[in-house]
């Protein structure tokens, strides 16, 4: 029987290059899996379903929000996203590891509907670097930029709810060190339930 995987949960501020990261490690190994969204907004060309996300109706949404169905859910620009609980729980008990980038509200939720979830939070080694990295982008004007500042500082006051605090200061070395991480939460008591479940079991002859 395949050893379970865990859910990896990665958040960051704007910037820090968490998308990169997720990128990366998905490619190290081909135990990774990245989650794939539920969404209500229409395809795009080349999306296929059930790769690229799961397109669904608005109402066939609602009823997964009512029944219990998703990790999380929030709306962006008239359409509703979320984490199918199902599939992240079919990858898991094939031994996958499911990496999720979301971002930090998300995570919260997940952490309540899935207390075995690993929240990893990534941020660069200063704010002064932060705004470097957002300026360098050369998409977005000053107050914009401003503005994603803001947020970090916002966030950066719940950033305690995680379990991890990864800093990209070298790619490939943050890179190593998320595979790390995601390795050692293999060993955490949680992730390894149904072992100790057998042990249990095992032992219950010297009750």
């Amino acid at each position: 029987m395949a050893e379970k995987g865990v859910l990896i949960v990665v958040s960051g501020f704007s910037g820090a290059g968490k998308g990169t990261i997720v990128k990366r490690i998905v490619s190290k190994s081909d135990d990774y899996a990245l989650s794939i969204s539920m969404t209500t907004r229409a395809p795009r060309e080349g999306e296929e379903d059930g790769k690229s996300y799961f397109f669904v109706s608005k109402e066939r949404f609602e009823e997964a929000i009512s029944n219990g169905e998703l990790l999380e859910f929030a709306t962006f620009v008239g359409n509703y996203y979320g984490t199918p609980r199902k599939y992240v729980e079919e990858m898991i008990s094939q031994g996958k590891d499911v990496i999720l980038e979301i971002e930090m509200q998300g995570a919260i939720q997940v952490k309540t509907r899935f207390p075995d979830a690993i929240l990893i939070f990534v941020t660069p080694p200063s704010a002064e670097e932060l705004k470097r990295r957002l300026t360098e982008r050369g998409t977005e004007d000053e107050a914009t930029i401003n503005k994603r500042m803001r947020r970090a500082y916002e966030e950066s006051e719940f950033v305690d709810r995680y379990d991890y605090l990864l800093v990209n200061d070298d790619l490939d070395k943050c890179v190593e060190e998320l595979h790390v991480l995601i390795e050692a939460s293999h060993h955490k008591p949680g992730c390894s339930s149904g072992l100790l479940k057998k042990i249990h079991e095992e032992l219950t002859i010297y009750a």
